[in-house]
């Protein structure tokens, strides 16, 4: 068996499968980019969804990857079992309707058996599969494995909602005896048994069916187009060759852990384990996500970040590291993995500081989250396992700390209830990643449809035939309500690259259709989604093709504008910035953008000019169609999250902007006319939208506001919104002239009030004591006021309670004598606000709190009294 490290794993099984036929595709972005049914790329089909379910032909029908991905279904797992993980890579080869079971079953014994490659003994693999796919079963027996390394399990049979299925066979590595302690052996498999000592490390799915929702699986239709899907989990494979106790302690993980050692009090062995593993398998994740574009926020993905930092921050705990810490590993995780992926290059700071303002805004989360429970248990509140677990769930506040602090106060807490709510989060988790997983049913008519359409950019009016009619997929001989029409040419945009379709009509002297809509069809034709307003349409009619030419105007400037603004944000924010997202439509453009701060008004006015000032120099925008390699040598910018082609079309405008892009472009800058910005905002933690509009949207922005400051003007007793300013200074000028007579009547008052109350004091047990109810006074009133009192008496005890019934504020403070005499205005404030149907803290010398029932201040009197005994 070959000791190969994880680069030289991915190497061979990219070569191995590229030596049989196998176009290499570099894997995707964790981010799914235009499939809002996955949250993130969770296996090495993920990202080919669309060539399984037939929504696009693949560019070869054969395919190898190594895809990274993140699953937190088993997240409780993680760090417990030798091999579960949030992020993993799968090496993976695919076939798109090409070669089957005979050649995959061949290759995969070739690959794992042979010398040349990973050179494991075959009398130590054994494979699962369905009993009733005796091919499945033949073809392993052909490759010479022995009929008692062959296991029938019932549950080989990948399905996953309705569209493509099929049965699987799995491939498991004995590790012996020694990962087997009560010696149950191949009973391990055959009864499908948690253990260490078989160690799955390939699935392979024999897509061959349609799953239809109320159908029997054995009556399920073959599909059209036969698939296999693979996938083989580098880092057990890695634990296999390097002939490792787990995972973690591979090359892939080993040098995180050993730089953990460095900062932690207890070293990474037996009883240490799992603290070092969760930290090591989650900064890998977090690392990748916020590498690919992700950030840490409170919901979808961003709240997955957010809750594996916060579940590694807990269990450093654990092995004494206490302060941020894991921004130190991102250097460590970009070692291991750059040589293979090297966009790390150059992000490793930026990650950095994301991770560390993310640490540290956690240690303030859990100060809130202790805050909040403590001021629970004070108001008297039964802790139960539901607000454990909303603790838990909102604030990130470990459920062994609560434990801890109610045991300390006598109380208990309710595991159970606490546990079933953990149980209902993970069943919602279940449910939802059904609903992800999913595929489309596969339209065979639009997948075998192949006949040649042309998309014409130019917005003229043109005559097309109609070469293919379709209803909800299914190709049709004519359509008189509703259907799909692809042409042999048209200039209709289909809907792509965050640009919006064109709409219009298609018309004839014998029918009028309405295109509604457009979207690329699975061998990319474009396919418009028609109501037909009147007549029929048959193939091989000819139509003449209209589309709104308003929309495709106004949206073309927008689209432009939005090459500008990236430019502008280059040259105000630094070139670091990259596009998160963006749409165009007719009304305006929206950008995303990775920047962790609110844009200043400067700023923004600063970005808005230069777009204007690339609008006003009449710049050409000209298009090419280039080979990939060149135009990358170019310099063109493209979006992180989409794939190319060979070829790619890369827009131009002078020397501000070149980007790939297939969208629609004004021919000069100039037409755009005006670019405003309407808003800039935060859509997720480190991403910022800017919203704008052009032309004649602009224009129409520009009146809007106007129009407020005329209304304002107007209500202000301004003549023009010229004078608008001047009448603001004059108005804040009044409001601080009165704010400063308030507060000098106010202290006036309190200084009236305190010498009609200094003779109040009361001698008690060697303290000047004071239990004042204030009448309508509020909390700042009964500072003014306690700052007087201060001045007059050396060892005091101050109570003062103001407002009335309903809200009383209550304030207390004890002089410096008293503090190291052992007295605490905190527990003094805590007690007095507690009578009065309330709560209250603070520190020893000054504390605050708030009270309901002033009906029950003679018991306050007496309370404070007795404290002072």
């Amino acid at each position: 068996m070959k000791r190969l490290t994880g680069n030289e794993i991915r190497k061979t099984w990219l070569d191995f499968f590229k030596s049989k036929g196998h176009a290499v595709e570099k894997g995707a972005s964790l981010i799914p980019h235009n499939d809002p049914t996955l949250l993130w790329i969770n296996s090495g089909v993920a990202a080919l969804k669309k060539y399984f379910d037939g929504s696009e032909v693949p560019p070869s029908r054969r395919i190898t990857n190594v895809q990274k991905s993140i699953r937190t279904n088993d997240i409780e797992n993680v760090g417990f079992t030798a091999r579960h993980h949030t992020f993993f890579e799968m090496l993976g080869n695919f076939s798109i309707g090409d070669y089957f079971r005979k050649e995959v079953i061949e290759w995969a014994f070739e690959i794992l058996t042979s010398p040349k490659y990973f050179g494991m003994d075959k009398d130590k693999l054994y494979f699962t599969y369905l009993p009733s796919d005796l091919d499945t079963y033949n073809n392993w027996i052909k490759q010479g494995v022995d009929k008692d390394h062959l296991i029938p399990l019932e549950g080989n049979f990948w399905q996953i909602g309705e569209g493509p299925c099929g049965p699987n066979t799995e491939v498991f590595f004995d590790r012996g005896e020694k990962y087997d302690p009560k010696h149950i052996g191949i009973d391990l498999l055959k009864k499908d048994m948690e253990n260490d000592r078989y160690i799955e490390i390939w699935g392979i799915v024999f897509s061959q069916y349609n799953a239809v929702e109320g159908v029997k699986r054995e009556d399920y239709k073959e599909l059209p187009s036969k698939n296999i899907d693979t996938g083989a989990g580098l880092e057990r494979i890695a634990c296999v060759l390097q002939e490792t106790p787990t995972n973690f302690e591979t090359d892939l993980f080993l040098p995180i852990i050993k730089k953990v050692e460095t900062i932690a009090t207890l070293p990474y062995k037996e009883g240490n384990y799992m603290p070092y593993r969760v930290i090591a398998d989650h900064i890998r994740a977090i690392s990748f996500a916020l590498l690919d574009g992700e950030n840490f926020s409170n919901e979808g993905r961003g709240y997955v970040l957010r809750r594996l930092l916060r579940r590694a921050m807990r269990y450093a705990k654990k092995i004494g590291i206490n302060k941020p810490f894991l921004y130190t590993l991102v250097d460590t995780v970009a070692e291991i993995m750059e040589p293979f992926y090297t966009e790390f290059k150059g992000n490793t700071n930026r990650i950095s500081n994301l991770v560390k303002a993310e640490e540290e805004k956690f240690i303030e989360t859990l100060s809130s989250g202790e805050e909040l429970l403590n001021s629970l248990i004070e108001k008297g509140h039964k802790i139960t396992g539901k607000d454990a677990f909303k603790l838990y769930d909102t604030y990130g506040f470990p459920f062994d700390l609560t434990k801890e602090i109610l045991l300390e106060k006598g109380m208990e807490i309710n595991e159970e209830e606490f546990n079933i709510e953990m149980s209902k989060q993970k069943e919602r988790a279940r449910s939802s990643r059904k609903e992800y997983q999913s595929m489309k049913k596969q339209s065979k008519d639009l997948l075998e449809f192949t006949s040649p359409s042309t998309f014409i950019y130019e917005n003229e009016i043109i005559n097309a035939k109609v070469i293919g009619l379709f209803k909800d997929g299914v190709r049709v001989k004519e359509l008189s309500d509703e259907g799909e029409v692809i042409f042999d040419k048209t200039t209709f945009y289909a809907e792509s690259g965050g640009q919006v379709a064109d709409t219009g009509f298609a018309y004839n002297d014998n029918a009028k259709l309405e295109v509604l809509d457009v979207i690329k069809a699975p061998n990319k034709q474009h396919l418009h989604f028609v109501k037909v307003l009147n007549g029929k349409v048959k193939e091989n009619d000819v139509f003449t093709l209209e589309i709104s030419n308003t929309q495709r105007e106004l949206t073309r400037r927008n689209h432009t504008a939005t090459h500008l603004l990236q430019s502008a944000l280059d040259i105000v924010l630094g070139d670091q910035i990259a596009q998160q997202g963006s749409y165009v439509c007719k009304d305006y453009l929206r950008f995303d953008f990775n920047h962790n701060e609110k844009l200043s008004l400067e700023q923004l006015n600063k970005i808005e000019d230069i777009v204007n000032s690339f609008i006003s120099k009449g710049i050409n925008v000209d298009t090419k169609i280039l080979p990939i390699e060149e135009a990358n040598k170019l310099g063109a910018k493209s979006f992180f999250s989409d794939k190319y082609g060979k070829e790619v079309r890369v827009v131009s405008v002078g020397d501000v902007s070149m980007e790939f892009c297939g969208g629609t472009h004004v021919s000069n800058t100039s037409e755009i006319g005006v670019f405003k910005i309407e808003s800039e905002e935060s859509v997720a933690s480190g991403v910022r939208r800017i919203q704008a509009r052009t032309s004649l949207g602009a224009i129409k922005l520009i009146k809007e506001k106007e129009s407020i400051l005329n209304e304002l003007a107007k209500t202000l007793g301004a003549s023009s919104i010229t004078e608008l300013n001047s009448r603001v200074n004059a108005l804040n000028k009044k409001l601080d002239e009165q704010k400063n007579m308030i507060d000098s009547l106010t202290l006036k008052i309190a200084n009236s009030l305190s010498s009609s109350i200094e003779n109040e004091f009361v001698i008690f047990n060697g303290y000047d004591l004071l239990i004042k109810h204030v009448k309508d006074a509020k909390k700042d009133d009964l500072l003014k006021l306690l700052d007087s009192l201060k001045g007059k008496k050396q060892n005091y005890v101050i109570v003062l309670v103001g407002g009335n019934d309903g809200a009383c504020p209550v304030l207390v403070s004890v002089s410096k004598k008293g503090k190291d005499n052992g007295l605490k205005a905190g527990v003094i404030a805590k007690e007095v606000a507690t009578i009065l149907g309330g709560s209250g803290g603070g520190n020893p010398e000054i504390a605050f709190g708030q009270g309901k029932d002033l009906s029950k201040f003679a018991q306050v009197q007496n309370k404070v009294k007795e404290m002072l005994e």
